[in-house]
């Protein structure tokens, strides 16, 4: 078994992360799934939540991920988002505001956009 597996973290517009990493930990629609090298071949549809990524030098890279697919097979992880923000490129303060607009108008999915954003803040 490797040590680690290539991760790549694409949204729909553009590359967000790829490296080496020990362990990626994502929401799906089956549930959380933590994906380690060696891990048998699979494919998965992603829910929004955070994405935390172990890098193979200790750090952790976390993720606001807004669906999309997963797939991981011969030591290569896959997360082709529909949209994906790293915790470092978001706002808070326009994520609290985002929250507090789309509790006020009844809008659901954009009050978990905002829910998520925020936690994968809070994860990092």
């Amino acid at each position: 078994m490797a040590a680690e597996l290539h991760v790549e973290l694409v949204a729909a517009d553009r590359s967000v992360w790829s490296g080496e990493a020990t362990l990626v930990v994502a929401r799906t629609t089956s549930g959380d799934i933590g994906v380690m090298p060696g891990h048998q071949p699979l494919l998965g549809v992603l829910e929004s939540g955070p994405v935390t990524i172990r890098t193979s030098d200790g750090g952790t890279v976390v993720a606001a991920v807004h669906g999309g697919f997963l797939s991981f097979a011969d030591n290569k992880l896959s997360l082709l988002a529909e949209i994906a923000e790293l915790s470092d490129e978001i706002d808070v303060q326009r994520a609290e505001r985002a929250l507090e607009r789309a509790k006020s108008d009844a809008d659901a999915s954009a009050e978990r956009r905002a829910d998520v954003r925020l936690r994968a803040v809070a994860a990092r």
